[in-house]
């Protein structure tokens, strides 16, 4: 036994090792960028190369620098085990100049011999402004999303605005369209409420979105946009003529730059540059909708499904036994209102008992309505032998591309009874058809004579029976001396920011990352020191008016952490204060900054004695 469990531990170590050891080249860029505007694209591999990437050859792709190397490497110790893992990344800075969709193929490299390709990478190339030229695009953001408005705090509509659109403006009742409110902004847009749009006439349902908003470049009315889709319903109108979707008031906040500082001080303890919150009331447009009636002369058995489906039947068995069950499935499948719309028609033979179904729902809400399949499951009991029928299930519907009602159908079914068993039951319960309307022999069952016979039950004053009184007890006291120790816990303010520092660097870190995409540089380390000294302000319990380089080290060293850690520490300080002001790739630097921080954050975690 001992050997077949080493044998498994070792086969779970060899294949452990194999998926850490495969080499990944991951190719990187912005999905939308300006034509003419610089931006960087990234070959990211987790080993060491023989030779640089090969960056295809594309006309109207100019590389202006690179490729620049940088390394990440991060140690990782798991039940003993020391691991480290050293990733390389080549950044290239690089300009289109033809507008519309390009699609760049895979970079290849070398690696202990053998060629690796990264994959393709897709860019929409879009126009630029037409009030601005490229030059005063910042990185090939294309869009001027944070304007620095130290003079005015006004935002204007062109600034800031919110559009509703639909796929389609003229539909049957009961035909599924998709309303969509997209965001365009080239401000500091930090937060926007969530009103519902309350629309009369339809059934609503919410497409499901990423929990973060997506922002991409856009461009509309001549100027390019960051833009991301705010929201999105499925409408299934059930009024017939001309439907709004009227306007909807929103509340906007952006953060807009009133002063900025130099000071590499002043930026660590003031938080660098002045923010002030604006306000801004905003309004989507209101769309009109044209419904038209279904056709007059609906086939009998219409279900009120409207769109695109068929019928498939089965059953688990076309041979038996009379008394015996079988089941009858029948999947209607498609696209449509499916969660609106009626059952097929199952015409079952008078001979055979049958349950109601068991309904299972198995789609799921896209723009074309509700995509999937709902499955009937019925339990169907044949009562005497003989050769039967079971006609196809029929599902009408209303197709919206035709303009027609369809009729989908299944297949039919013979199935095969032979004479069964008969027994007591069986034989009491003689089968006569339906139409005769009677049950032969059942109405007298069989008594049964003879005194009952009662159990005394011997739970009252058993183990269990006094255990159901103590066991509460015992949770409670339990629960007493557990909230004790947590109010005792919570009272000492220090201890509970010591807990609570690593969360409260990682949310810093969060935010960077958003300014790191973004392209914010300034306010970008801003947050990276932000959440460095807050961390050591809190794991040390320093103020902020003890903490310094040379504390932090020295209570580190006392907290028995390891001196090329603190080494790695006071080089992010000292990054995170003069990177802004070094020369060479910007968006590279900030890139390597933030893994470092994340790398020694995460790491000082784990090395701080508590």
């Amino acid at each position: 036994m001992k050997r077949i469990l080493l044998s498994t531990l070792l086969i779970i170590t060899m294949i452990s090792a194999a998926i850490a050891n495969e080499i990944s080249f991951v190719a990187s860029a912005p999905k939308s960028v300006v034509a003419g505007s610089r931006f960087k694209i990234s070959y990211e591999i987790n080993s060491k190369t023989d030779t640089q990437p090969v960056f295809p050859d594309i006309d109207g792709v100019r590389i202006l620098t690179g490729p620049h190397r940088s390394f990440y490497t991060q140690t990782s110790n798991i039940n003993g085990r020391r691991t480290t893992t050293q990733t390389v990344t080549y950044s290239y800075i690089v300009a289109i100049d033809n507008e519309g969709d390009i699609t760049i193929p895979g970079a290849s490299v070398m690696v202990d011999g053998k060629n690796y390709t990264s994959n393709p990478l897709k860019i929409k190339v879009l126009p630029p402004n037409q009030a601005s030229t490229a030059s005063n695009q910042q990185g090939g953001n294309g869009a001027s999303h944070q304007q620095n408005t130290s003079s005015t705090t006004a935002i204007t509509n062109d600034n800031l605005f919110i559009r509703a659109s639909v796929n389609k403006t003229k539909v049957y009742e009961q035909e599924a369209l998709l309303l969509t409110y997209k965001v365009y902004t080239n401000v500091n847009l930090t937060n926007l409420d969530n009103p519902v749009p309350e629309l009369k006439g339809f059934n609503i349902q919410e497409m499901e979105l990423p929990h973060t908003p997506q922002f991409e470049l856009e461009h509309y009315n001549g100027q390019n946009y960051n833009v991301c889709v705010w929201r999105q319903f499925v409408l299934f109108p059930q009024e017939t003529g001309k439907l709004e979707i009227p306007a909807i008031d929103y509340e906007a906040v952006v953060a807009v730059q009133t002063r900025q500082t130099m000071d590499p001080f002043e930026m660590m303890f003031n938080g660098g540059p002045s923010y002030v919150e604006v306000r801004k009331k905003i309004k989507s447009n209101k769309i009109v909708i044209d419904v038209d009636k279904l056709p007059a002369g609906k086939p009998t058995g219409f279900s009120g499904g409207v769109g695109h489906f068929t019928v498939n039947s089965t059953v688990s068995t076309d041979n038996l036994k009379s008394n015996e069950e079988f089941t009858f499935k029948v999947v209607v499948k498609g696209d449509g209102n499916m969660k609106l719309m009626g059952d097929p028609v199952v015409d079952i033979p008078s001979e055979f008992d049958v349950f109601d179904p068991i309904i299972t729902n198995n789609y799921k809400l896209t723009s074309k309505g509700f995509v999937g399949e709902r499955v009937y499951e019925y339990v169907v009991t044949p009562r005497t032998a003989g050769t039967y029928t079971l006609p196809a299930a029929e599902f009408v519907y209303f197709d919206p591309t035709t303009g027609k009602y369809n009729i989908a159908n299944g297949s039919e079914h013979s199935i095969e009874v032979e004479k069964g068993v008969t027994t007591a039951t069986t034989q009491a319960n003689v089968y006569v058809p339906k139409e005769d309307g009677k049950i032969l022999a059942t109405d007298i069952r069989y008594i049964k004579l003879g005194a009952p016979d009662i159990q005394e039950s011997g739970f009252y004053a058993s183990t269990l029976y006094y255990l159901l009184y103590i066991i509460p007890l015992l949770v409670f006291v339990v629960a007493a001396i557990l909230y004790r120790k947590h109010v005792k816990a919570n009272s000492n303010i220090t201890l509970v920011k010591t807990k609570k520092a690593n969360s409260v660097a990682v949310r810093r870190l969060k935010n960077a990352k958003n300014l790191l995409r973004n392209n914010q540089m300034n306010e970008f380390y801003d947050e990276i020191l932000k959440a460095v000294w807050g961390y050591m302000s809190d794991k040390l319990a320093l103020p902020l008016s003890q903490l310094s380089k040379e504390n932090i080290s020295t209570e580190l060293s006392f907290k028995g952490c390891d001196e090329t850690l603190i080494e790695e520490l006071m080089m992010l300080l000292n990054e995170s204060e003069f990177a802004r002001y070094a020369p060479g790739d910007a968006n590279e630097t900030m890139d390597k900054v933030y893994k470092m921080a994340l790398n020694v954050i995460g790491r000082m975690e784990n090395s701080i004695k508590k």
